[in-house]
Parts: structure tokens; C-alpha cells; sequence
């Protein structure tokens, strides 16, 4: 097999000898690439942001920011990566580095000012400054705003720019003003610009990689029947997709793995079908390629995503990896709860399909077998008319949350037809409400209805008390959940 490579900035370079846990940060910045830096080491500040060149959603390729502090570098054997370093064009004893226009605005604009995060949010800009359809969003009287444009939270400027492309990137000295203010300068890209035109080609190929390293392995497998006969044969490896949950283990608790297995670009769990009677998003789909991609077909996922930590996780994070770690306060458990949704699970032995609400045995436990893969999710159609996600946290974007509530209901005629509700957040796994969806049912959707189901949602789950929240707080805000919920509905019906 060729020996693990990586192309950085326009030069190809061997991954060996660096360990197989091995960050791209760490990759980068032992070859001299220091504008890659460590801030948090968790994907929250976006100091380590870089650009990876990935299929496309309108044209064979899209630059796409991730946080190189998560990725292993053996992930992205075969790959194309660019750094900030890499933006600015020549330089040398011939001429003077010319500065890409994203450095540009922002050198002029006041955008750097200790300068530690001003590299990652170059690069995060410089992904959404090549956006394709960036250009449909431009509207000279659109104008920087200081408040969300639309109930979506969505903020773009003048030249289309979306400003939480920004969102996993953090300024410490509070310097937001001239960085929205240089993101919003920003033009559309020249036509002799490298990096625009790169997007003609397509993607390198996913390489199948076998890096080993220090009796550790890095395995990327080329198929599906690969990777599950792997995993019959490793029922020890951890599979990854993204790393955005692992990789924070690998920084923070110092975990390792003799053997990692990388599922993320296996074309089976990359599939994304709108059928008669369902969805099928395959567990390996960023969230930004469902996001993009279904174009609010499914209007819950479409309010799900917004709050759905930043745009670098979500350019990374996949549904198989949310639902795969089995965590309690996952954002997406909610959701397809409140969808209905299904799984579809494979192994050496063939495939199995089992409902979401089956799924989960306990805390991070579930019926997956060892070896069994997440392959894909399925969402039944029609949809439910009536949708809401409601996720309470600290913080507005980029958090994890307190509690989270989904809603999917068919109302015919003022009467309540069909309730699902998720819940994550108030027990040991995410459940759905039952004896809420129950006092729902059948009966009209008037105000004495939602209290009196309101009372009942309190009293869904096992909430306790830990350092986001209390028991009480959670309970009671399961219960508004579902009053807000009937209070924009009834507002939109009488507008």
C-alpha cells in the first residue's frame, strides 16, 4: 500500500513518522505551519480552523473549514489541505506575498489584534468567501446588522457573507466588530483565483489507508463489506467519522487506541435519498452536506442545524457519530425521535433496521451489536406539518444543552391527531414523552389542552441536578417548551 501522504499549501509530504493519534494541528505546526493554533484543543474556539478541499454540494469541490485540533492527519491521507499561510499568493526573492482578499480586509479593517485567533477565522472565512451560492445571498440593502436578519438566527452582509460561518471561532479580546465588518467587505472570488478555480476539479479520492505507527493503526477501509469484516476481526477499534467526539477525548483525557477505524468517506454510509415513503441520510453526511443538501425539506433538521454547536463541527460532525456515542444530551436524538425516525445497521452478517425509540438501552448503551455499523437513518414520510426544536442552554449557539425538546404534530380540523416528542437532557438516555404525546392525542389544540399537557411533559423523565442545570429548572422548562409551542401557532394562525 503508498505510504500515507498529505498535501499542504500545494506540496505533498509524508505522514510518517508521526504517531497515529496525531492531530493535523500537531502535523501542522511541527513543520513550521505555527498559524494553526491550540486554543482549546476541543473545537470551540476555532484558533486551529483550516481549509480541506471535500466533494461539493453545487460544484465538484467546496473548501470546507474544519478544526484541525480533532482530526487525526492519518484522516486525511491522500487529501488537500490549506492554511492561512498558504492564502497569500507568491512571495519569495522575486516578489513581495500578495495577500489573499479575505488577509486583506481584515489587515485594514482592524479585524487582528493579539493576532492568536486571527489565522482560524481567516480560514473559516475563507471557506464561506468560497461558497458557490454565496452570491445568490447578496443584496447591497441587506446591509451588517446587529441583530439576526431572520427567525433562523442568519446574519448576512451585503456581499452574501453568512456570519455564522464564523460561529466556531472565537475572538478573546472581543474584537467582533471589525471581523464582521472585514467578513462583510469581503468580494466574490476573481476569476484567475486558485482556490476558486480548484472547485472545476473534483476531490481527491478517500485513499484506503493503513497507517501504523508505534504498534497503534490508523485504518480508513475502502468499503463497507471492508470495514465490517475489520471490525468483526477488531471488536476493540474505535470507529470515528468526523473525530469531533473523539478527538476531544485524544486531546483532553489522553485516551489512545491501538486501532482506529475511519468510516467517514465510505461511499455506502454517504448516501442521501428522497424517496416516496422515506429519507434516507446516510450515518456518514456531515451535517453541513444534509444541511445544504435538503434545502429545508425537512423543516425540524433545518432548525435542528442553526443550533447544532458551530459550522467547523458541523462541517465534520455526522448523525452516525451523535447517535453512535449514545450520549443523553446529543442534539439529534430529539429530533429524529420526533421524526420517527429508524436506523438501519450493519455487520459481516447483512443489514437490520431498527426504530430509534428501540434503540437506546441506557446510558451510552445501546442494542448495537459489537461490529455493527450505523449505515443510515430513515425518515418516514410524509412529514408532520406542525414541527418545533426547542434547545435550552447557556449560551445561544455553540452549546451543549440543558434540555431539548422536539415536536412533530399533525393538527386536522383543531384537533390533535398525532404528537411525537423527543426529549434529551431529563433521563439516562434521550426518550420520547409518551404520556405527553398520549394527553395529546385527540384532543383540540386549545390552550386548556396545552397546560394540561404541559403538566404532564413536567413530569417526563429522570432530570437531575448537575453544573447546567437543575432538576426543577429542567422539568419546568419542558413543560413551556410545549406552551411556546402553542403560542406560535396560534400566533401564526391568526396573522
Amino acid at each position: 500500500m503508498v505510504a500515507a501522504r498529505i498535501t499542504v499549501n500545494g506540496k505533498e509530504t509524508r505522514i510518517s513518522p508521526a504517531p497515529a493519534h496525531t492531530t493535523v494541528l500537531e502535523f501542522l505546526r511541527e513543520r513550521g505551519l505555527t498559524g494553526t493554533k491550540e486554543g482549546c484543543a476541543e473545537g470551540e474556539c476555532g484558533a486551529c480552523s483550516v481549509l480541506v478541499a471535500r466533494p461539493g454540494v453545487d460544484r465538484p469541490t467546496d473548501w470546507v473549514a474544519v478544526n484541525a485540533c480533532l482530526v487525526p492527519v492519518a484522516a486525511l491521507d491522500g487529501q488537500e489541505v490549506v492554511t492561512s499561510e498558504g492564502l497569500a499568493t507568491g512571495g519569495g526573492s522575486a516578489a513581495p506575498a500578495v495577500l489573499h482578499p479575505v488577509q486583506e480586509e481584515m489587515a485594514v479593517r482592524g479585524g487582528s489584534q493579539c493576532g492568536y485567533c486571527t489565522p482560524g477565522f481567516i480560514c473559516s472565512m475563507a471557506s464561506e468567501y468560497y461558497r458557490p451560492d454565496r452570491c445568490a445571498h447578496a443584496s447591497p440593502a441587506d446591509g451588517p446588522a446587529d441583530g439576526p436578519a431572520d427567525s433562523s438566527g442568519s446574519e448576512h452582509g451585503p456581499n452574501g457573507f453568512d456570519l455564522h460561518a464564523l460561529s466556531g471561532n472565537l475572538c478573546r479580546c472581543t474584537g467582533y466588530r471589525p471581523i464582521r465588518d472585514a467578513a462583510y467587505a469581503v468580494g466574490m472570488p476573481a476569476e484567475d483565483d486558485p482556490l476558486a478555480l480548484r472547485r472545476e476539479q473534483s476531490p481527491p479520492e478517500p485513499a484506503a489507508t493503513a497507517y501504523t505507527q508505534d504498534d497503534s493503526a490508523f485504518l480508513r477501509p475502502g468499503t463497507l463489506a471492508d470495514a465490517v469484516r475489520l471490525l468483526r476481526e477488531r471488536p476493540d477499534a474505535v470507529v470515528v467519522a468526523g473525530s469531533t467526539d473523539w478527538g476531544v477525548e485524544v486531546n483532553i483525557r489522553s485516551r489512545r487506541a491501538d486501532c482506529v477505524v475511519a468510516v467517514d468517506r465510505l461511499p455506502e454510509l454517504r448516501t442521501l435519498h428522497v424517496g416516496s415513503d422515506h429519507i434516507e441520510i446516510g450515518a456518514a453526511r456531515t451535517l453541513t452536506e444534509i444541511e445544504r443538501r435538503l434545502d429545508g425539506a425537512v423543516p425540524l433538521l433545518a432548525e435542528l442545524f442553526p443550533q447544532f454547536a458551530s459550522r467547523l463541527i458541523r462541517n465534520s460532525a455526522t448523525l452516525g457519530g451523535n447517535l453512535g456515542t449514545g450520549s443523553p444530551i446529543g442534539d439529534s436524538p430529539p429530533v429524529l425521535l420526533a421524526l420517527e425516525a429508524s436506523l438501519v445497521l450493519a455487520d459481516a452478517d447483512g443489514e437490520r433496521e431498527v426504530p430509534l425509540c428501540d434503540y437506546f438501552t441506557g446510558y451510552r448503551q445501546s442494542v448495537r451489536r459489537p461490529g455493527e455499523l450505523i449505515r443510515a437513518v430513515r425518515v418516514p414520510l410524509p412529514l408532520s406539518p406542525v414541527t418545533a426544536f426547542h434547545k435550552i442552554a447557556k449560551r445561544r449557539f455553540d452549546d451543549i444543552s440543558s434540555v431539548a425538546v422536539a415536536f412533530a404534530l399533525d393538527i386536522e380540523d383543531g384537533t390533535v391527531r398525532k404528537a411525537r416528542i423527543g426529549l434529551g437532557g431529563v433521563a439516562a438516555t434521550p426518550i420520547r414523552a409518551l404520556a405527553t404525546e398520549a394527553a395529546l392525542e385527540g384532543e383540540p389544540w386549545t390552550a386548556r389542552t396545552a397546560e394540561a399537557a404541559a403538566r404532564v411533559l413536567r413530569d417526563e423523565g429522570t432530570p437531575m441536578d448537575d453544573h447546567r442545570a437543575s432538576a426543577a429548572y429542567r422539568s419546568a422548562m419542558l413543560g413551556q417548551s410545549l406552551l411556546k409551542l402553542y403560542a406560535r401557532t396560534t400566533e401564526a394562525v391568526s396573522s
